[in-house]
């Protein structure tokens, strides 16, 4: 008998949460995380011994502000002058450099200063999330489609995708929230 072909998986990274779903049986299931909770939080939290991902990231972050990344959403894809970085800067605790005329990412990483492109921290998320649905499923996952808000520019587009395949998927699609929206309606 052949095993069955693991389902790909559709995931709604969101600015300051994510979700992880797979269509099965005719419906959507949204996949709870380690934690049992259907959203996973985009924070990502750097300490002298590990690295965290969601809750655990976004719960030290009082203790860490410096060194735990969220809203990265707002930054792949743009340029380091782009008005929207330079306003939502003055806003983060932790920091945000240029580095040829990109938004860069720096984190104090087990003793280390570290520079780290958004799509890194965006690929740690996404591979949380596909650890959550292949612990779900109980099959290694390869496909997903992600989703993205509709005034995404092409390289925010094609960043999301990148940071995708770093995770280890294979990007089927990159859909506007709308349009997953009304599928999701159908």
């Amino acid at each position: 008998m052949a095993t069955e072909k693991a389902p790909a998986i559709g995931i709604d990274l969101g600015t300051a949460n994510s979700c992880v779903g797979v269509f099965r049986n005719g419906e959507v299931e949204i996949i709870a995380n380690d934690q049992g909770n259907r959203t996973t939080p985009n924070y990502v939290g750097f300490t002298d011994t590990k690295i965290l991902i969601g809750e655990s990231a976004k719960n030290q972050v009082a203790m860490n502000p410096n060194n735990t990344i969220f809203d990265v959403k707002r930054l792949i894809g743009r340029r380091f002058t782009d008005d929207n970085v330079q306003s939502d800067m003055k806003h983060w605790p932790f920091t945000v450099i240029n580095q040829g005329g990109k938004p860069m990412l720096q984190v104090d990483y087990m003793g280390e200063k570290r520079t780290m492109a958004p799509g890194e921290i965006s690929s740690m998320v996404l591979t949380k999330l596909k650890e959550s649905a292949e612990s779900h499923i109980g099959q290694k996952i390869n496909n997903a489609v992600i989703t993205v808000p509709a005034y995404f520019n092409d390289a925010q587009r094609q960043a999301t995708k990148d940071a995708g395949m770093t995770a280890g998927l294979n990007i089927l699609g990159i859909i506007n929230d709308p349009t997953a929206a009304a599928l999701r309606g159908t």
